[in-house]
């Protein structure tokens, strides 16, 4: 199987549609992280993502009868567009299934390609069950996103282009993971002719069914994925890509939401290019792995995958991204109700630049202060806490909390007394009309709502925080309402900035 992976990579067909993309230095981000980092650009291709390859590798290898029936795929996005364009070269028929919740800039953009867009169900997996009963139905050909040696072998052409654009010495490449394709393709390739070369796999922190399976030693299920990186959101990996990952790949990484804004800022302050979150994923994965493994002057690849991005989640990428690259440090403070408290406070914070700063009045002992600060490295944050508490104000550090950084700093207001057996929980909602009503359908009419935040944010899913007062004895009935309503969902009840705020 290995060899022939090489001859299928070697002999495809992809360059009728795609670009042997640039591999192009990034200065900023190399001289900041003190490694050579290079971006193997697929955000340039006709459909800003590397998808095209080995869906028409796939489209160019089947049989001509094969074709002439047409095509259909199931796809949120970046595959969708890259059948659409390799149906439209090849002159056949593509019918392309898709979340309802897929934003319209993707579903336009298939169609403006020629693809025919059958809109069904919430997530990729719902889309990809009525796919296959249309591909039965109507007799067409399934092309599959990842799981097919000709859609690998089209991806592991980029893998091919790297060693012959980078001669030279190469110590890592950095490689995006939803299904395993394009890593799969990748590394096939290189670690049989580059062997030394180590073959690293990023993946989210909330969508690791890769690295779940790898520790496993089978496949995964994951029972939710994080849709922020909604190109890599996977629940499962295929069965040849996850074989080839455990043969090739060499080691893995995790990275949260900022880390992946700040790679998104880092690629455009580099490229003056804007990627969608998937294709900044590789980048944020070097640069974690290159910082916990301590790294110097060696020489990174990272396949900048996708740039398919809404504009409108760019306000969200923004606000996230100085606290990815650690530039922003954010801590709840108590400091006493007593004449020069706040003057006290504005001297410990110095003149360093305030990025965020709410009061609330708590009782008539104490007041607590939402502060964000400006910081230069991921250290400062636990130094400025201790900081803060020798000076005489107790202080929590809420830079890595989710809650504090989404909501919690749009509405510091204080707690009410009428709120008795409140629980605090946070969702993330598919953006579509109902999602709402159906939240609120599925509960108990006894249990009222007593605090509700939600802030769009561009993105395919809204996040909101609910308070909802909860009788003890309901909590057995509560705890089924939250598992049947089918969106991922985080217990904050005991996050600390919950008992100083709200």
């Amino acid at each position: 199987m290995s060899t022939d992976y090489l001859k299928r990579i070697l002999t495809s067909k992809v360059y009728d549609v795609a670009v042997e993309s640039p591999l192009e230095f990034a200065p900023q981000v190399s001289a900041r992280i003190h490694n050579k980092v290079l971006l193997k650009r697929e955000d340039t291709q006709a459909v800003f993502s590397f998808k095209l390859r080995g869906a028409y590798n796939k489209m160019a290898n089947l049989a001509p009868a094969e074709l002439k029936r047409g095509v259909i795929a199931a796809s949120a996005g970046n595959h969708a567009q890259g059948v659409a364009l390799s149906a439209q070269r090849l002159g056949v028929r593509a019918v392309i299934v898709m979340p309802v919740t897929t934003p319209q800039v993707k579903v336009d953009a298939v169609r403006g390609w020629g693809g025919e867009v059958v809109l069904m169900g919430d997530s990729f997996s719902d889309s990809y069950e009525h796919a296959k009963i249309l591909e039965k139905k109507e007799k067409l050909t399934f092309v599959h996103p990842f799981d097919d040696p000709d859609v690998i072998a089209g991806q592991g052409t980029i893998g091919m282009e790297i060693l012959r654009q980078h001669p030279g010495p190469i110590d890592a490449i950095f490689v995006a993971i939803g299904g395993g394709g394009l890593i799969a393709g990748v590394a096939a390739y290189v670690k049989q002719l580059r062997p030394e070369i180590k073959i690293i796999g990023v993946q989210t922190e909330d969508s690791d069914a890769m690295v779940r399976s790898i520790k496993a030693g089978r496949r995964v299920t994951l029972n939710d994925v994080g849709l922020f990186s909604d190109g890599t959101a996977v629940k499962q990996v295929g069965v040849e890509t996850f074989r080839l990952a455990r043969q090739y790949v060499d080691d893995y990484v995790l990275v949260d939401t900022d880390a992946i804004c700040a790679g998104i800022k880092d690629v455009f302050q580099d490229t003056r290019s804007v990627l969608e979150p998937a294709g900044a994923l590789a980048l944020a994965g070097a640069k974690r792995y290159a910082a916990q493994n301590k790294w110097k002057d060696k020489t990174l690849v990272a396949i900048t995958c996708g740039a398919n991005m809404n504009f409108d989640r760019l306000r969200f990428v923004a606000e996230r991204a100085d606290v990815g690259e650690a530039r922003e440090a954010v801590f709840a403070l108590t400091l006493p109700e007593k004449r020069g408290s706040f003057l006290r406070l504005c001297e410990a914070v110095g003149s360093r630049a305030v990025t965020e700063f709410n009061y609330r009045i708590s009782d008539a002992e104490n007041a607590h202060v939402f502060v964000g600060l400006q910081i230069r490295s991921a250290a400062e944050p636990e130094k400025l806490a201790n900081s803060f508490r020798k000076k005489g104000f107790p202080t929590i550090d809420l830079t890595g909390n989710e809650m504090a950084k989404t909501h919690l700093r749009y509405m510091v207001g204080g707690r009410s007394t009428l709120a008795e057996h409140e629980l605090l929980f946070r969702f993330e909602f598919p953006e579509r009309p109902g999602a709402l009503m159906k939240f609120l359908g599925a509960m108990n009419p006894n249990w009222n709502i007593s605090l509700f935040h939600y802030r769009n944010q561009g993105d395919d899913y809204g996040r909101i925080l609910v308070g909802i007062q909860v009788p003890p004895e309901d909590k057995k009935d509560f705890k089924l309402f939250l598992d049947g309503l089918g969106y991922p969902y985080w217990n904050e009840s005991d996050n600390p900035a919950y008992r100083l705020f709200l």
